[in-house]
């Protein structure tokens, strides 16, 4: 199956959340969504950890939701679990940092592994759930918008770079090792402030040993 968006979500409504009003409701929209430096049209992204540009748009596998529907019973709809886009075809939690997608005009870049928080318990109604998920690993990609543009259900999402040094969402959210910490450090990627400050703590943790 060749990648693609399989739904496109913006803000719902404005929630209350664990520690003030969040925007984690997301629901699918139709037609071409604009997307800039600051996400999606429609969207808002509240409280300080969820802002700035390297957290712009929440990519979500629809291959991944399908991972919870056991934990769940049900089957989470697109927007469920806080994302903007959700994919088919594309492994969006085995991307490299850095990595670079190209929807149409629009060019994404991967930048973190999502950090979950109460809020997603609470959108679920599983006391916990936040845990779980960012244990599990499948907790999505954070992407800064290099090149605005537009984005709709349907459209093919290709992966344009891969830098090759071989770290991926998942590994960066898990234990990451000194050795592989070192090569995300050299790959010359320009890497968010927290990846580096991890990639760096890695390195010192290998280095005491």
């Amino acid at each position: 199956m060749e990648p693609r968006v399989l739904a496109v979500t913006v803000l719902g409504e404005v929630r209350a959340g664990h520690r003030g009003p969040s925007g984690i409701d997301k629901r699918p929209v139709t037609g071409p969504v604009a997307v800039t430096a600051d996400g999606l049209e429609g969207d808002r992204r509240m409280g300080r950890s969820h802002r700035g540009a390297d957290t712009a748009v929440h990519a979500y596998a629809e291959e991944d939701a399908a991972h919870w529907v056991d934990r769940l019973g049900r089957h989470v709809e697109a927007g469920g679990f806080g994302e903007n886009l959700r994919t088919e075809g594309l492994d969006v939690c085995g991307a490299e940092i850095g990595e670079r997608w190209r929807i149409g005009e629009l060019l994404l870049e991967v930048r973190l592994p999502r950090t979950p928080c109460e809020n997603l318990s609470l959108r679920l109604g599983v006391e916990g759930f936040h845990r779980d998920f960012r244990a599990s690993g499948r907790v999505g990609a954070m992407l800064r918008v290099l090149e605005p543009g537009t984005v709709a259900a349907g459209d093919a999402v290709v992966v344009e770079h891969r830098p090759g040094h071989g770290v991926g969402v998942t590994e960066l959210n898990g234990r990451l090792d000194a050795d592989r910490a070192t090569c995300l450090l050299d790959s010359g990627v320009p890497l968010a402030r927290r990846v580096r400050e991890r990639a760096r703590r890695a390195v010192r943790r290998g280095s005491s040993r």
